[in-house]
Order: C-alpha cells, then structure tokens, then sequence
C-alpha cells in the first residue's frame, strides 16, 4: 500500500508528525511518500503533490488549505485529514490520534473493508477551457478584485436568469466551501448534508440575494463591459477571460473523497472568528 502526506508549509508540528507516521507506515509494510515541501521541511526526498494520485491513501496534516492543496493532487483518491487546531470542516482527526487512524485506514484497505465518503466539486469551462476542479467555490470577477474592479454581469440558472447588474463578481459555492470565502461575502452557512450549489454576488450594484440551486444545476455568468475578466477556483488557479465571455460552472465529474471519521459540522462553526 502507498500512502501520501502533505504537511502544511511552513509549521514544523505538521512536518513532526509527517515524519512519525512515515516511520509507522513503515512498520506495517507500507510505503510513505512525501510531496516536495514537506520533504524539504524533512531533508528527505519528495514527490510531486500532482503525483498522489498513483497513492492508496493521502493524509492531509495542517487546515482546511492544506486538505484543498492534497486534494488537487490526490485526484479521487482517498484523504484522511488531520487537523492543528485550525477550524478543521474537513480534517476531522486531531494530531493524537493521527497515526492510530492511519493504520486503521491501512488495515481496512488491506482487508477490503475501507469506508469512503465522497464530496462534490464544482468545475468552470469557457468555449474553449476547462479549468481543475474546484472543491470550495468558483469565483468570477472583473479585472481586479474589490471596489473599482466590476464588471457587468449577468446569472443564469439552467438557462433562466437570475440576476444582472454591475458587480464586483459572482461566487458559486459548494456545501464544503460555504464557510470560506462565500461566507465572507455575505452568502450563506450550508450544512454538508445539503446537496446544492450557493449563487453569491460581490457587492452587486442592483444585485439579488445569495441563491441556494440544486447540487446538479448549471450556473452560468455572463460578463459583459470589462477590459477582461478572472476566473479562480479555490484561490489556486486562475484563467483570465476576454469579455464578452460566458463561464459555465456546475458539478464536478471528479468528487473528492473523504477517509476516516467525519468532523462535528457544528463544533467547527464554534472556532470560527
């Protein structure tokens, strides 16, 4: 069995613990890789994140940033998060019993008995792109980000129109990622067990109120009168469009899937600021 870690950059807890469950992982015949950064904390030899997806398994030890960054590259494979202290909605192991829930994983894969968990990703295309997956939310704005930054935009649902006014931009959201992003911008708190889609505009001259669609609709963003417009997934990638443009965005043939327990939804709400 081949199990991947990523630690979150730049904290040393993190990379402690990477190191002690490379070495039991070891112990049970099972082969440990690390993705480049953490093999740099480390002084070992690492892997490409964008190669975990050759793993059995990817343990994913920081916050939600983290988890988002290993499920990039874990592409379908399964991700047992581990979370520091952070809010942790998708990392629902503490540090203690990090390496006991690992090789819990390891032996329920081994005897065919794993049990996984999958969630939805959203994905944005032009006429002519495809953009990665996005597992919290696609965001559509204009030149810039912030006052001063809009453009005109028009929101359709299934081809019905939902809104159009001048915007600084337009956020479509998953259940996973309503309490980043999206909830910062005024949009809704959705519970994980919800299956839609949360429509949020960003500061909408005339615009309408955050919209909850079905999990499998089609949201569309027209964008009209801007020099040119940006498309950013998870606040990782990022494609800049020439207007007047359309940008589809709707599920994901690509779910992220989830190992191990399942974090109290509401217990994460209380370490929010």
């Amino acid at each position: 069995m081949k199990v991947g870690i990523v630690a979150q950059k730049g904290n040393s807890r993190a990379a402690y613990l990477a190191a002690d469950t490379s070495e039991a992982l070891a112990e049970v015949d099972a082969e440990a890789v690390v993705d480049a950064a953490t093999a740099e904390e480390l002084g070992v030899e690492g892997v490409p994140v964008e190669s975990f997806d050759s793993c059995d398994l990817v343990v994913s030890i920081g916050g939600d940033g983290t988890f988002l960054y290993a499920a990039r590259g874990a592409d379908g494979v399964p991700i047992l998060g581990v979370n520091l202290g952070e809010v942790g909605f998708l990392n629902a192991v503490s540090p203690d019993d990090a390496i006991d829930e690992v090789l819990a994983e390891v032996a329920a894969f081994r005897e065919g008995g794993q049990s996984v968990r999958e969630v939805p990703r959203i994905v944005a295309t032009g006429d002519d792109w495809e953009m990665d997956s996005s597992m919290n939310e696609v965001v559509v704005h204009g030149p810039r980000r912030g006052h001063g930054g809009g453009a005109s935009l028009e929101v359709r649902v299934n081809g019905s129109l939902y809104s159009g006014s001048h915007a600084d931009g337009v956020l479509v959201t998953t259940p996973a990622g309503s309490s980043a992003y999206n909830l910062s911008e005024g949009g809704p708190l959705v519970h994980p067990g919800v299956e839609g889609l949360v429509v949020t505009e960003m500061a909408a001259d005339e615009g309408m109120p955050p919209l909850v669609v079905p999990l499998d609709a089609a949201v569309t963003v027209t964008v009209t009168d801007a020099a040119s417009a940006v498309v950013v997934g998870d606040g990782r990638t990022r494609r800049t469009v020439s207007p007047p443009t359309e940008i589809r965005i709707e599920r994901s043939d690509s779910p992220v899937r989830l190992a191990g327990p399942t974090s109290d939804f509401f217990e994460a709400l209380g370490k929010l600021d």
